[in-house]
């Protein structure tokens, strides 16, 4: 065994970064509809999802075994420039989408990396096709419609069982439930995401010759990618965190926790499968289905829209930079100074123009805009007309703005007077 070189030493140092960008980057899926609904403060948040994430990394490597031997194959030539290339791609992918307030996939972003810097440092060998299809591919479009379903069959459910009490008696229970909720998703997603960060330093660990091929990841690497992932997670994506939390639909209590529970169950299923799902997408997917499952609950397709739109581009988009990376880094020493030199000139520059808009914790929950009611919700509303009280005013603000009817109970979230929270 060789000892850890500087390459490989910049390679993992590169591998935490990504790994504290992914933790402020997917914040929000633990988190943003407990913080949307008051049932926690942001910072309390914040916090307690940090904790749990760094809890959740000591609890199983099979997504990093995943990751490490599945994707790529570590015996077809991989060298650390090509982990190395692939991490820039993923992470100036990552800070665009939060630049955009967009909750893409992390996860996605770190793979399209990985393959498109392989493909062109080693060739279509170096990449296990059948691999990246079940493991990868199919999960990414199976598992926003699962988690989507779940939640909206869990939150129908809740209204049902609650329709005959009076909101201030489950007003406790539904911000205890939240909370517990909100903690499983945070859980999960230290055991599903930090892994993979857990996968790439194994894999340059093993490229280099410092652990054996098919190792399990070494203590020291769960433990540092664990505090990375929780360190990203406490400092907070307020970005994405509105965006998830009061852009995709006006979250309820009842939603906030069905949508987590259907969110959490389905994280936990894949990471035990070994499955490197997006948990991001699952979130996604849940809150979504939790504005279909209340009646009257609007959806705001437009940025559901951009956010699927960002799913799909994320594979290739990562990938592309990547490629171009691994071409760089190929060529030797001042290739790779080149490459990380660019990396930090285009991360500084999105985190000035981000100091434009700041979003932080006393912001997080200013709402969107108004948006009028599209087709699809105004046939759902057709066939499942919202309820009587305040509720109704809420989900049918923007039609009656729409229409010149002012709503009998304005929702202040949607209110004219109040600023348009800008998802960028």
């Amino acid at each position: 065994m060789e000892h850890i070189t500087l390459l490989i030493g910049i390679v993992i140092v590169t591998a935490l970064v990504f790994d504290f960008t992914n933790g402020f980057h997917d914040t929000a899926n633990a988190m943003a509809t407990t913080i949307s609904t008051g049932a926690l403060r942001p910072k309390t948040a914040v916090a307690m999802s940090a904790g749990l994430n760094l809890v959740g990394a000591f609890l199983s490597v099979e997504v990093a075994k995943t990751i490490s031997g599945g994707i790529i194959d570590e015996s077809s030539g991989i060298r650390p420039e090509v982990i190395f290339a692939g991490l820039v791609g993923a992470i100036i992918w990552n800070l665009l989408t939060w630049l955009a307030g967009l909750p893409s996939s992390s996860s996605h972003a770190l793979f399209g990396g990985l393959i498109g810097a392989t493909l062109v440092s080693v060739g279509t060998h170096g990449v296990h096709g059948q691999a990246v299809v079940m493991k990868v591919l199919i999960p990414a479009v199976a598992a926003p419609f699962v988690a989507g379903l779940a939640s909206m069959a869990a939150t129908r459910l809740t209204y049902r069982l609650a329709r005959n009490r009076a909101e201030a008696d489950t007003a406790k229970g539904y911000r205890a439930g939240q909370i517990a909720s909100a903690a499983l998703v945070s859980l999960a997603h230290g055991t599903n995401d930090a892994q993979k960060t857990m996968g790439v330093i194994t894999l340059a660990l093993i490229t280099g010759g410092v652990v054996a091929p098919h190792s399990d990841p070494p203590m020291w690497v769960i433990a540092s990618a664990g505090l990375a992932i929780a360190l990203g997670t406490y400092l907070g994506g307020w970005r994405i965190i509105r965006t998830m939390g009061k852009g995709i639909t006006d979250i309820q209590p009842p939603q906030g926790f069905a949508a987590q529970t259907g969110a959490a169950a389905t994280i936990l299923a894949s990471s035990h499968l070994g499955f490197a799902l997006s948990t991001t997408q699952v979130c996604s997917g849940a809150v979504m289905g939790s504005g279909l499952g209340r009646k009257g609950g609007v959806v705001r397709w437009s940025t559901a829209g951009r956010m699927v739109v960002a799913w799909g581009l994320t594979l290739p988009a990562a990938g592309l930079v990547s490629a171009g990376a691994a071409f760089l880094a190929d060529q030797g020493t001042w290739g790779v100074t080149t490459v990380a030199v660019l990396a930090l000139a285009i991360g500084g520059g999105i985190w000035a123009a981000s100091r434009r808009k700041p979003v932080d914790h006393t912001n997080v929950n200013d709402g969107p805009a108004a948006e009028p009611a599209g087709v699809v919700t105004t046939a759902l509303q057709t066939v499942a007309p919202p309820p009587a009280g305040p509720v109704v005013a809420a989900a049918t603000a923007p039609a009656a703005a729409e229409a010149g009817v002012a709503p009998t109970h304005p929702d202040p979230a949607q209110s004219p007077a109040r600023p348009a929270a800008a998802t960028s």
